[in-house]
């Protein structure tokens, strides 16, 4: 097999397309070989040793990857050779094989795009948690979303709108606005032409007949977190998602005693650690979302593998529209 490894965490130049031996399964593990591999944030921070998890070196980044079962460990029932799954394992994904748990392995069903299924999982289970569980999101509510052009972003859009929400998707350009519409969004706001943070505000205020959003989403944090949540709605919802703007907000608490809102977090990975079987459902409705046509991951470019540092350029640099795929030859 042959895999990007990090032996040193100092950042993506360090990595290197190496020939290693091909590992071979253990109780509870399955061996994959894997067709498409999906670019997140996380993978950028994992390799500049910046994110919460640090692996033992040397290491394959990579979170989240699909591809086909090639063989399987003790103990494992539930998953047979030749089978395709998607998994987000946290690292492993960019190479042509890797060992994974079984237990993170999400079994495809006939119809599920390979390069998809690579992008599917921490985008919308992260989005659907925190929309769906998290926000109790209601038919005829307003969200809005900050960096809706993202992968996140693009899948909360497609996820607010199948739970019956009227959508406004906050991006950096025209352009990625445009995408947000193609995404399904109701209405969009540009950043850059909507600065100082008192015109943001008017523009909410203006797209929600002054009443604010129910629900916000943001992924972002940084300097539109504060005018955003002044402007929610009474009973309002604030998802802390993430953090890809850079620096963490500080929020007075006061506005969220004059507005009666919940700062809500979101920890997608410790629910589904936590919560197993609220998680395998949730995977379960997303994946016939998926086949009835409702959310469809927003994919920028699929590009070979050998070009990983290209899309890890394109990350740094907030160039990507939805999500990058990395393909395997052949597949």
């Amino acid at each position: 097999m042959h895999a990007w490894l990090c032996e040193n965490p100092v950042g993506v130049e360090a990595l290197t397309w190496k020939e290693l031996p091909t590992p071979t399964p253990q109780a509870g593990e399955v061996l994959i070989e894997i067709a498409a591999a999906s670019l997140n944030f996380p993978d950028l921070l994992i390799v500049q040793n910046k994110y919460q998890m640090k692996p033992p070196l040397p290491f394959v980044p990579g979170s989240e990857y699909a591809g086909y079962v090639r063989a399987v460990g003790e103990g494992v029932t539930h998953l047979q050779v030749g089978q395709p799954v998607a998994c987000l394992s946290g690292t492993g994904g960019f190479g042509t094989h890797t060992v994974a748990p079984a237990k993170l392995c999400m079994p495809l069903p006939p119809g599920f795009d390979l390069k998809d299924a690579a992008a599917f999982i921490m985008t919308y289970a992260t989005s659907y948690h925190a929309l769906m569980d998290r926000a109790a999101l209601q038919p005829g509510e307003t969200v809005l979303i900050l960096g809706a052009a993202g992968g996140v972003g693009t899948a909360a859009i497609q996820i607010a709108k199948a739970a019956g929400a009227r959508v406004i998707a906050a991006a950096s350009n025209d352009e990625k606005c445009a995408l947000c519409t193609a995404a399904g969004a109701d209405a969009t706001l540009n950043y850059s032409t909507h600065a100082p943070a008192g015109s943001f505000r008017d523009q909410i205020k203006a797209l929600t007949e002054g009443k604010g959003p129910d629900v916000i989403y943001d992924p972002v944090g940084g300097e539109f977190a504060e005018p955003a949540f002044r402007s929610i709605a009474w009973r309002g919802r604030y998802l802390v998602v993430g953090f890809a703007g850079g620096p963490i907000p500080a929020l007075p608490l006061n506005l969220a005693l004059l507005k009666g809102a919940s700062m809500v977090g979101v920890f997608w990975g410790d629910f589904a650690r936590r919560e197993p079987k609220a998680q395998a459902a949730m995977m379960q409705t997303l994946a016939q979302w998926y086949l009835a046509g409702k959310v469809k991951p927003v994919i920028d470019k699929a590009l070979p593998m050998a070009e990983l540092m290209t899309a890890y350029d394109m990350l740094a640099n907030r160039r990507i529209m939805g999500k990058v795929v990395m393909v395997n030859a052949g597949s």
